[in-house]
C-alpha cells in the first residue's frame, strides 16, 4: 500500500469543537499521526453537539465530533495536574506538530507554551487558535462561533447579496467561519514544516478567527479602505443592472437555482429555454442596454415562470442552451449525485457505537498518497494503553495511578 503525504508527522491537538480538530484532522487525513488530548470524563465539547444517531444524544453518537475526528488517536489528560503537564511535555518532545486552541495565557500559565516547549524539542511548530489572535486589545475576548463570524464582516455582504437586507445580521450554515479557519490553519501549519524541512527550525503560529473570516471575503473588505463606502446591496444591484443581468438566486417548484444572464446570447438561451413567452417582446426587454435598466421586473417575470419547473429542468435545459444557471443541491442531491457516487466521495465508515455511517471523503484525490479512512474518530480515552503504555513506556500500574490521581 502507498504511502501517506504526512507519513511520520506526528502531532498533538489539544483542541475542542471546530476549528482547531478540523485543522488535526485534514492533517490527519493526510498521514499524520495525531494524537487528539481530551479532558477526563467530559471530552471534547463536539461529543454533546448535534446531530446525534437517530436523534439520541450520546457522547460517542455525535455526528460532528464523528466527522471531525476520523484518522486521529485519542486519549485523556488532565493537564492542570502536576503529572498531566509532565507528560504532555513528554508528548511535546516526541511531536512535530502542536495544535491548540485554549484563550491567550493559559498554556503559559501552565508553563505549557511555546518558550517552554521549544527549549527542549527547538524543532516544534505551534499552532494557536483564538478567536482574535494572541495580541491586540481584543486578545482576552471570549467569543462563540457566532461573534466571531461577525467580526470579520461576512454577514454583512450576505445581507446585501439576499433579498431582505433590512433583516437583522445573520450567519453563514454551521460552523462555516470554523471551518475556515481550520482550513487557514492547517495551511499555516504545513507552510511551517515545509520551512522547517529547510532550516531545521519550528516556529509559533498564531492564528486569529476573525482574520480568516476577513479571508472570505477578501475583495469586499479591502474595497473600504480605499473607497471609503462599503459595498451595499444597492450598489451591488446597480451593478448587476449595469451589466443587463437578469437572475440571482431564483426559487423553482421543488427547490432554487442561481442564474446570471448577462450577455445577449445568455438571454435568447433563456428566452428559448422559458418558449418565448410574449412579454419578451416587450420594448423593455430588447437589447441589452433596455434590458439592464428594467433588469427587476425580467428577473420578476423569469421567477413566475421558474415556479413551475423544477430545479433539475432548469438546471438541464439551461445548460443545453448556453445559459449560466446552477442547480442549488440539498444534501440528499449530493449524496445521491451521480457524479459524487462515480468518484466515491461518500464512504462508509464503522464506529464501534454507531456501526456503518456515510462520512464525506477528501475534496482531492492524490495519485501517489491516497486518501483513506484508517481508522473511526476515537472513544473517549480509547488509546490511553497505547500512547501511555506503548509510545511512552509507563506501565500499567503507574496508569491505573495516575487515574487514580485524575492525571488520565
Amino acid at each position: 500500500m502507498a504511502g501517506k503525504a504526512l507519513q511520520g508527522v506526528k502531532v498533538i491537538e489539544v483542541a475542542q469543537l471546530v476549528a482547531g480538530p478540523y485543522c488535526a484532522k485534514l492533517l490527519a487525513d493526510l498521514g499524520a499521526e495525531v494524537v487528539k488530548i481530551e479532558e477526563p470524563l467530559i471530552g471534547d465539547e463536539a461529543r454533546r453537539r448535534e446531530p446525534f444517531l437517530n436523534g439520541v444524544p450520546h457522547p460517542e453518537r455525535s455526528g460532528l465530533f464523528l466527522y471531525l475526528n476520523t484518522n486521529k488517536l485519542g486519549i485523556t489528560l488532565n493537564m492542570k495536574a502536576d503529572t498531566g503537564r509532565g507528560i504532555f511535555k513528554e508528548l511535546a518532545d516526541w511531536a512535530d506538530i502542536l495544535i491548540e486552541d485554549n484563550p491567550p495565557g493559559v498554556m503559559k500559565a501552565l508553563g505549557l507554551d511555546y518558550k517552554n516547549l521549544k527549549a527542549t524539542n527547538p524543532q516544534l511548530i505551534m499552532t494557536s487558535i483564538t478567536p482574535f489572535g494572541q495580541t491586540g486589545p481584543y486578545r482576552n475576548y471570549k467569543a462563540y462561533p457566532l461573534n466571531t463570524f461577525h467580526a470579520g464582516g461576512e454577514p454583512s455582504m450576505m445581507l446585501h447579496m439576499s433579498s431582505t437586507p433590512e433583516r437583522a445580521p445573520i450567519k453563514g450554515p454551521g460552523f462555516m467561519g470554523e471551518y475556515d479557519c481550520g482550513l487557514s490553519a492547517a495551511t499555516a501549519t504545513l507552510c511551517a514544516l515545509y520551512a522547517r524541512g529547510m532550516t531545521g527550525a519550528g516556529q509559533y503560529i498564531d492564528i486569529s478567527k476573525q482574520e480568516s473570516s476577513i479571508a472570505l471575503e477578501r475583495l469586499e473588505n479591502v474595497l473600504y479602505p480605499n473607497r471609503k463606502k462599503e459595498e451595499t446591496k444597492a450598489m451591488i444591484n446597480a451593478a448587476a443592472r449595469g451589466a443587463g443581468m437578469v437572475g440571482g438566486l431564483m426559487r423553482c417548484k421543488d427547490g432554487y437555482v442561481v442564474l446570471a444572464a448577462m450577455q445577449e446570447t445568455e438571454w435568447q438561451g433563456l428566452v428559448d429555454l422559458m418558449g418565448e413567452p410574449a412579454w419578451v417582446n416587450d420594448e423593455r426587454f430588447k437589447g441589452e442596454s433596455n434590458r439592464s435598466l428594467h433588469a427587476k421586473e425580467a428577473t420578476s417575470l423569469v421567477q413566475e415562470w421558474m415556479m413551475d419547473q423544477t430545479k433539475e429542468e432548469v438546471f438541464r435545459g439551461g445548460q443545453e442552451r448556453g445559459v449560466p444557471v446552477g442547480a442549488v443541491n440539498s444534501p440528499q442531491d449530493l449524496v445521491n449525485s451521480p457524479q459524487l457516487k462515480f468518484r466515491g466521495f461518500f464512504v462508509e465508515v464503522d464506529h464501534p457505537e454507531t456501526g456503518n455511517i456515510m462520512y464525506p471523503a477528501a475534496p482531492y484525490q492524490f495519485s501517489k498518497t491516497p486518501w483513506a479512512v484508517e481508522r473511526p474518530a476515537p472513544l473517549l480515552g480509547q488509546h490511553n494503553e497505547d500512547i501511555y503504555g506503548t509510545l511512552l513506556g509507563y506501565t500499567k500500574q503507574d496508569m491505573v495511578r495516575m487515574r487514580v490521581n485524575g492525571a488520565i
